[in-house]
């Protein structure tokens, strides 16, 4: 069975994001660093984290950010291989990215013509 991509797009409510400590930063590294590991078939692109200029484009013009002022706000995005949603899922599940409560990642196929 052939692989699908999936956009998986990290979601936090807004103004929720402590910095953390150093050693909260090195456990959660490592957390990271096996996640990555155990899932290095199925992770096609780690993302990146979202600026926080941008601008929208519409028909009559183009608007600079800020955006919407919104409950969560997008803060990263990766993308994964997966023969199913359930299979994107599963990897998401045992991301330490859902570790916070305040962290939800929505998964979207990629649809390919």
């Amino acid at each position: 069975m052939n692989n699908k991509t999936y956009m998986c797009i990290l979601r936090s409510k807004s103004g929720s994001c402590e910095k953390p400590s150093p050693s909260e930063m090195e456990l959660m590294y490592a957390k990271y660093q096996d996640w990555q590991e155990k899932f290095a078939d199925n992770i096609a692109d780690m993302g990146n984290k979202l600026g926080e200029s941008g601008s929208v484009v519409r028909q009559d013009g183009v608007t600079d950010g800020p955006f919407i002022e919104l409950k969560e706000i997008i803060g990263g995005y990766m993308t994964l291989k997966a023969t199913t949603l359930n299979e994107a899922i599963t990897v998401i599940k045992e991301s330490p990215m859902i570790a916070n409560a305040d962290v939800s990642i929505e998964i979207r196929e990629i649809s390919t013509p």
